[in-house]
């Protein structure tokens, strides 16, 4: 079962997401709160998941991820909000948010993006994606420094990063290097700490300004 705990101020959505996402066999929510509770929630639960808000009166968002992704088993955190802004799509992601997700998401798509979350995927709302990927593109430093940020990989980091950058999970991942999952992720977090990305659509924006990935045509 995939263990999941959803943040958000407002009671209605919070029973809301619980009705959607237990509708699922193999998702079990195992706890909602509100913003002040999340950190205390999370720790006692130990969730895979947890779905967060960013609006909340009582407590930033932003903050309330910087503080779940500093526990030592940090779960991950996909913001689920109402609001597109590509500001604050780059402020999660820059946060280690591991996805970005609107709040008109159709259930059956939420369901299918908390089980690609809990594999180790990094969804993003189909109106948000064009602006993260054009903001990573455009920006100097992912750019200009890919080809050189490459050249010093190994083959089989080369082949891992070509894999994140498809859009691979860390289990297909495992399967096509013939790794155990706990290994590739250890061996993900390395690579994206070599190349100092802050989270994989940094790390599949390097691949792609690299030459890594394969085009259309079949040309890579």
């Amino acid at each position: 079962m995939l263990r999941v705990v959803v943040v958000d101020d407002e009671e209605l959505m919070r029973s809301g997401l619980q009705i959607i996402l237990g509708s699922a066999p193999d998702i079990d929510v195992v706890a909602t709160c509100d913003g002040p509770g999340a950190l205390t929630t999370v720790a006692r639960h130990r969730p895979d998941v947890v779905l967060l808000d960013i609006h909340m009166p009582s407590t930033d968002g932003f903050g309330v991820l910087a503080q779940l992704r500093a526990l030592p088993v940090p779960p991950a955190v996909a913001m689920l909000t109402a609001f597109a802004s590509d500001d604050y799509v780059h402020t999660a992601l820059h946060l280690g948010a591991a996805g970005y997700l609107l709040k008109d998401t159709d259930p059956e798509q939420l369901v299918r993006e908390v089980r690609a979350l809990a594999a180790g995927g990094r969804p993003l709302a189909s109106s948000v994606a064009p602006s993260v990927i054009e903001g990573f593109l455009a920006h100097g430093a992912a750019t200009s420094g890919a080809a050189r940020a490459v050249a010093v990989l190994g083959p089989r980091e080369r082949r891992a990063l070509t894999l994140l950058g498809q859009g691979l999970t860390n289990t297909q991942i495992a399967e096509r290097l013939q790794l155990a999952p706990s290994t590739v992720k250890d061996h993900l977090s390395a690579l994206m700490a070599k190349l100092g990305c802050l989270n994989r659509v940094q790390a599949a924006v390097i691949a792609e300004r690299a030459g890594l990935l394969e085009r259309p045509g079949g040309q890579v």
